[in-house]
């Protein structure tokens, strides 16, 4: 601690603080030249460093080289520019103190009043696959040492890390400088900024296993960061007492979540709810598992349906039919481009959110004349992420996702009773078993034809699961009994045989389930006595 810290007489008031002088040094150029022109017009100094000053100096605009102040060229191939005392006292420099100022005139050293800087590209980097010292070189140092002494100096030093703060800063400068409020406020979005970055760095490190340990054998590493920026302040949370927000990206490195239903584009509707947005996901994660254009509407983060077929539409069509009570106000996903034949569908029916890769512009446009139908537009690249996280208290669970393999997955199946599925009923099976992992455990799902026809979710037993399946497969399609010549997934083993049973009861063709009950020769013995098709999976799917 500095002599004079503990002493708050020697600290003079400054509130409002002029700009004269700014050090630019950004990797993300983005509205960088109309910064640059709004500082110059103002009789603003910048100073630069490299390809920073270039831009600036190529549009035109007069820029100091940072070697010019620091009477130092730029060495080591740039990793040393601004590592100097004539940048960093004039960052760090605290002009509430006389002492300060003084020294700093008798260095000869001016302060800096401003100072926008944002880091190397290390994040984007590694994502597009770059590796060793190509990686290496993406690790910033001066940036973090400008941004974090700038951070530090807020009382004196406005700190500026992303594009999107140049509107704020400039309105500022024009009317007569930055207060203590938006500086504070910058440097808190810096230190955030920073440690983010670092995190990013260090879980690089951890995945390549440059930091030792078990890392590679577990794919865990000893620590992750959870970092986001605010996307949105929600109206409310899952119910209207709960405050609430959605911050974008999530953990960074390996345990990243990568992009999602949080950067999705909205084309229309309402503004987007904690709860909307819970169940978007759920959508998401059920319509992704399918490589064939799939359709899944979710209500309270559970399927009401899920089917595939050669259309969208169609597939909408049959996912919808599986419990169109239960779809009123429901969330759509689609893995596929909506069509103006799925649109046209959709419009008839309430519908809370429809979220997909993309839409034909003549069903976006029909879309959009329903004002309360929130549209959403997947980024580009979306796949679900490696990795799952779930608050609990005192800490965070950390979970690969349970993702099955593309193409065939009954391969390593073990048949158990009755004659072997082919065709259709294996193919309905393997639909099944996809698709059961949507819902919640205890989860039994009935399906036909490339669709679900009856889903028992979320139930303390499985017996009340199953009960619930073949109810709503067989009152919801006007007198038909689609639970019969059906096929049934359940995402964990039978504990008994009465589960099984009323499955089989039903009329339910071929059952496909882990295994693993201390009474499989029970229920294995239920299923060889009506003749119906059994497999085990030896793996369980549950959801909670």
């Amino acid at each position: 601690m500095s002599a004079h810290a503990a002493d708050p007489a020697l600290y003079r008031e400054r509130d409002l603080v002029p700009v004269t002088r700014a050090l630019v040094s950004v990797s993300d150029k983005t509205g960088l030249v109309d910064f640059a022109r709004e500082l110059a017009g103002l009789d603003i100094e910048i100073v630069s460093t490299g390809s920073t000053a270039a831009t600036i100096r190529q549009a035109g605009f007069a820029v100091t080289d940072v070697a010019a102040v620091t009477g130092f060229p730029e060495s080591l191939g740039g990793r040393v520019k601004t590592l100097h005392p004539a940048v960093h006292a004039g960052l760090l420099a605290d002009l509430r103190l006389e002492a300060h100022e003084e020294q700093l005139a008798e260095l000869g050293i001016e302060p800096f009043q401003l100072v926008v800087v944002n880091l190397y590209p290390f994040q984007q980097t590694v994502a597009a696959g770059a590796v060793g010292n190509d990686v290496i070189e993406q690790i910033d140092i001066g940036g973090p040492a400008m941004v974090r002494a700038s951070a530090k100096n807020y009382a004196n030093v406005a700190i500026v890390v992303s594009p999107d703060s140049y509107e704020e800063v400039l309105e500022a400068i024009h009317f007569g400088g930055t207060n203590l409020a938006l500086r504070g406020r910058l440097a808190a979005k810096a230190f955030r900024h920073t440690a983010s970055y670092d995190a990013a760095v260090s879980a690089w490190f951890e995945e390549t296993g440059l930091a030792g340990g078990d890392y590679a054998e577990y794919a865990f590493c000893d620590s992750v960061a959870i970092a986001g920026d605010l996307g949105a302040v929600l109206r409310y949370g899952e119910n209207a007492h709960q405050a609430a927000a959605l911050y974008r990206d999530g953990a960074v490195g390996p345990l990243q979540s990568g992009t999602g239903i949080a950067q999705a584009m909205q084309l229309g509707g309402k503004e987007m709810s904690y709860n909307n947005y819970t169940d978007a996901d759920a959508a998401l994660r059920a319509a992704y598992d399918f490589e064939t254009p799939a359709v899944a509407i979710i209500k309270h983060a559970n399927p009401c349906g899920i089917a595939t077929a050669p259309d969208i539409a169609d597939a909408h069509r049959k996912a919808h039919e599986c419990d169109p009570v239960s779809a009123y106000g429901g969330v759509i996903a689609a893995n596929r481009e909506v069509t103006l034949a799925l649109a046209e569908t959709v419009k008839g029916i309430f519908t809370e959110v429809i979220v997909a890769p993309s839409y034909q512009p003549a069903a976006l446009e029909l879309l959009q004349t329903k004002k309360n139908l929130r549209i959403l537009q997947l980024p580009a690249g979306y796949a679900r992420a490696p990795y799952e996280f779930k608050q609990i208290s005192g800490g965070v669970l950390v979970q690969q996702a349970d993702v099955l393999p593309a193409g065939s997955i009954s391969a390593g199946w073990q048949l158990v009773s009755g004659d072997p599925a082919d065709g259709q009923a294996l193919a309905d099976l393997e639909f099944a078993w996809r698709a059961v992992r949507a819902a919640k455990s205890n989860a039994i799902l009935l399906a036909k034809d490339g669709a679900s026809v009856g889903v028992g979710m979320g139930q303390v037993n499985r017996v009340d699961s199953c009960h619930l399946a073949v109810e709503r497969a067989n009152t919801l399609a006007d007198g038909v009994e689609r639970a019969r010549g059906a096929v049934a997934a359940s995402d964990a083993f039978f504990p008994f045989a009465d589960g099984a049973q009323i499955l089989i009861d039903a009329g339910v063709a071929a059952i496909v389930q882990p295994g693993g009950s201390i009474r499989d020769e029970d229920v294995i013995a239920a299923a060889q006595a009506a003749g119906v098709t059994m497999y085990f999976t030896g793996e369980r799917h549950f959801f909670h």
